[in-house]
Order: C-alpha cells, then structure tokens, then sequence
C-alpha cells in the first residue's frame, strides 16, 4: 500500500477540498500513481475533477457498506495516473448504517490494504469529527492540515489536533502530521502575515514552505470539472500546487501533536497546553493576534 494522506480540518471553507484535487492532480501529471477518496458528502472533490456519477455508479457509500468490491468502484480521472474514488450525498447516511458494525473505525483502513498500485493515497474529508473523518484518520500514515491565514481556522486547529492525540492514543499510534498548509493567504493582508509568522514559530519544522495563495483561477476551476493545473497552469494557483506536490515528495513526516500512552498517563492531571506546544499556541494566539 502507498502512503495515505488524510486532508483535514473541522472548521470548513480553508481549501480541504482544493487542496486534495490540486495536490493528487500535481502528483498524477507528474507520473505517481495517485487515488483521491472522497470521504465528504458534499462530493466536491468528486465533480471537481469531472468525474460524472450516475444513478447505477458504485461510489464509497456502497464500498464501505461492503456492496461493492474497492476496485469496481473507482474512476479514471483525465489525468493517466489519477484515480478517483467518488462519492455522492448518500455518504451522508454511511454513519448510521456503520453504527451497529463491530470495530467500524477501521472499515476504511481494512479496504486499503488491499491497495499496492498507488504511491499516494489522499482522503479529503468533511469539515467534522463525525465517522467519516475518523475512519480517514485511522486509515492514514499522516494528515495534512490547511489552515486559513485567518484568526477563526486557528479554532478548527485546536479542534484537530485534540481528535489526533485521542486517535493516536485509541486507534491509530502511527499517525504523524504531515504539515500545515497555509491557504488562502493574501500578502496585502496584515492579518494574513501575522497568522504565517505566528503559525511558523510555533510549528517550524511542520509548516510547509509552500503557502496557497488567494486566486480567482482556483475558484473557477471546479466549475469546468478541471484541476488547476490543466485549467490554467500558468497562474500562481497552479504553480503553488506543483511546488506542494515536490515538497510533499522530498518532506519527512513528523509526529509532533501525539504523547506516548503512558506519557499521557504520567501527565493525566496536566492540561492539553501544557502538554503540548501546539495547544499553548491557539490559546496565546486567543488575544495576540491584530484582526
């Protein structure tokens, strides 16, 4: 099996989705056989990448349901060594139906392994905590994380890394992050240049070098069912997202949020900021940031 790639963030509106079709576009043109699962029921990353579903279309609601073989339900993108796994709004229903079924935070993960033909695996995820999500999260070797360059998605960051330490902890010991990604930022903007420097100094080996900037070409690209890279790949999206692709290619994961069992054992009594680095910084960031 390749390596597994969760995109997420409970707040939503901070470029999960864009982020996961751009970066599995990247790596497919550049020849690494890539498969992106849509685990949102929004599907966005589904028609974004001009995948049509049709009324007899096997999807991962039916995969997970155990209705459909993994295979039979993936889809050829326009892309050689794209694959995309699609969803529709009936995914919304799968927490409920996995409800009664035993060790159903690992459905996800047992039908990956089966997998050996991509070298990367990315899995974009609903803006929540619900089951979806942590079925990609036990599923994954690493999570990457976009954050907004704006106050409100340090909130959705806090959220996060509070669901890997008990992930780490419960379900999956192996999780690492795979870094913050900066989206959405605009230089013009002081706040924007404040979330970077804080975010940097708190995380210096975690934040990506590569920031996504604000551009419109990015926001128009969905709506022709293309990639950014083959709907303009001459504009500062597009090459934003083939520099995260070579980065994501040379970076060594880090597992920087997650405590040892019997770390978290020892420090039972500690709060989560004193513990870990990572909550002291949104709780500083609460009244140390200019908006």
């Amino acid at each position: 099996m390749g390596r597994v790639i969760c995109i997420a963030n409970r707040k939503g509106g901070v470029g999960k989705t864009t982020t996961a079709i751009n970066l599995a576009a990247c790596l497919g043109v550049v020849k690494a056989p890539t498969l992106l699962i849509d685990c949102d029921p929004q599907a966005n990353a589904t028609s974004g990448l001009g995948v049509r579903v049709e009324q007899d279309t096997a999807t991962l609601y039916d995969v997970l349901l155990g209705e459909c073989p993994l295979q039979d339900a993936l889809a050829k993108t326009t892309i050689e060594h794209l694959d995309v796994l699609p969803a529709t709004h009936d995914l919304i229903g799968v927490e409920i139906e996995l409800l009664n079924i035993d060790n159903r935070e690992y459905v996800l993960h047992g039908l990956l392994r089966r997998l050996a033909e991509y070298e990367y695996i990315l899995l974009d995820c609903p803006p929540s905590l619900g089951l979806l999500t942590v079925n990609a999260l036990t599923a994954a070797d690493s999570v990457l994380i976009p954050l907004q360059c704006e106050y409100y998605a340090l909130e959705g960051l806090r959220s996060l890394l509070e669901t890997i330490e008990l992930l780490r902890a419960r379900l999956n010991p192996d999780l690492v992050i795979e870094g913050l990604l900066l989206t959405m930022f605009d230089q013009r903007n002081r706040l924007s240049r404040q979330v970077e420097e804080e975010v940097r100094q708190f995380f210096p080996d975690q934040v990506f070098h590569t920031v996504i900037p604000r551009n419109v070409r990015l926001g128009e690209s969905p709506s022709h069912g293309l990639p950014i890279i083959l709907y303009d790949p001459s504009c500062r999206g597009a090459q934003s997202y083939v520099a995260l692709a070579q980065e994501i290619r040379t970076r060594t994961s880090t597992p920087v949020v997650a405590q040892a069992a019997s770390e978290e054992k020892a420090n039972a009594g500690e709060s989560l900021s004193e513990k870990n680095p990572a909550f002291a910084f949104v709780e500083t960031t609460r009244g140390g940031i200019d908006e």
